[in-house]
């Protein structure tokens, strides 16, 4: 029988397109060969499609971070063909083949934000993760924490400054922002990977991190600061009709001296530690998983989510957000959080393969 032909799309139009580089290179590493053939193709930053050149980088060096290398061929956008076709200069356009499923392991927008997902539902293709809808309200954390609050699950005080309102209103803005009282959070409404993020404590610096946060989207998001450990907790669906799945739930602890989980405490090495499971009581780890599934269910989630929550000194669990796509190398937080409670990198990526190849295109 011939091979199930997965192709592995990372890279982007955003500022986290790094971080996609480094999860597609793990998911390259082990994805079983024997089951699958891979197509690993990078969306450069400029939008170009392009087959990964064999010596392509999807690591840190240093301080480098990785780019998609485009000296490979372009490519043509899936059609409802399924095939992929490259355009070489001075060459008619060749066909690679057809792909069975698609495998986007992109963060941002232009990619986790329903965008590519939108492409591939009209070409027909399968793909791993959620649909248009999910996608697109998971990226906006506007949006998504109206759903949430909506479904009855507990959120923090946040402020939303729309370009326009910043622009021609800015002092009623600045006055209900100085209500969710000091510090606050500011961060783009539609980025991840902790981009464009700062902590205020004064009106001077949050007009300067409002500002900063506008380089990454004129949309933005400003949050009360709460008190309390990060807590986070991963859902995988299910084949079949069953329920999704919680993992155990495990803590963040940002260990190179930087005052929130961010980029650096993400990314680089021995910056963070995660520990699995959390100390919790047994009561309140039951309520985080099924609230990590209700979170999964009122966005219409598909594939894999990881749900970020705080637990406060009360006692109390706040949700802070959910992520659609969350960061995806062997060491992020889902796939380890995965491996605690007993599926293995390799067998969660086999598992997400075979969900969206069990799962249609169009309204389901």
């Amino acid at each position: 029988m011939s091979k199930i032909r997965v192709a592995v799309v990372f890279g982007g139009r955003n500022s986290e397109h790094a971080v996609s580089l480094m999860g597609a290179g793990s998911v390259l590493e082990v994805i079983d060969r024997d089951a699958y053939e891979v197509v690993p193709i990078g969306i450069a930053q400029d939008g170009r499609w392009v087959l990964a050149a064999p010596d392509q980088s999807y690591a840190i060096e240093g301080t480098r971070l990785p780019e998609v290398d485009t000296s490979g061929a372009e490519l043509a956008l899936p059609s409802a063909s399924r095939s992929v076709v490259a355009l070489e200069p001075g060459e008619i356009p060749r066909s690679l083949g057809n792909v069975d499923v698609v495998f986007p392991v992109l963060h941002g927008p232009f990619g986790e934000d329903g965008t590519l997902q939108g492409l591939l539902e009209m070409a027909g293709v399968p793909y791993v993760g959620s649909g248009v809808l999910a996608s697109a309200v998971g990226m906006d954390k506007a949006y998504m924490k109206l759903v949430l609050k909506s479904a009855g699950l507990p959120v923090g005080p946040y402020v939303v400054v729309p370009d326009r309102a910043w622009r021609t209103d800015r002092p009623r803005v600045l006055k209900e922002i100085e209500e969710l009282g000091w510090p606050v959070f500011v961060k783009p409404a539609r980025a991840g990977s902790s981009q464009g993020i700062r902590k205020a404590s004064t009106q001077e610096e949050l007009e300067a991190a409002v500002e900063f946060a506008r380089e990454h989207d004129p949309k933005v998001l400003v949050e009360a600061a709460i008190g309390g450990r990060e807590i986070e907790c991963a859902v995988l669906e299910s084949l079949g009709d069953a329920a999704p799945e919680a993992s155990l739930p495990g803590e963040v602890l940002v260990q190179g001296g930087q005052e929130f989980f961010d980029f650096e405490a993400k990314y680089y090495a021995d910056q963070m530690a995660l520990e699995v499971p959390a100390d919790l009581p047994a009561g309140t780890t039951a309520e985080l998983r099924a609230m990590a599934i209700r979170a999964y269910e009122a966005l219409g989630c598909e594939g894999l989510s990881r749900v970020d929550f705080f637990y406060t000194p009360s006692g109390e669990l706040i949700l802070n957000e959910i992520n659609t796509m969350p960061g995806f190398t062997s060491l992020s937080v889902a796939p380890q959080l995965w491996a605690a409670t007993g599926l293995s990198y390799g067998q969660l990526v086999d598992r997400l393969i075979q969900l969206a190849l069990h799962r249609p295109t169009g309204l389901r």
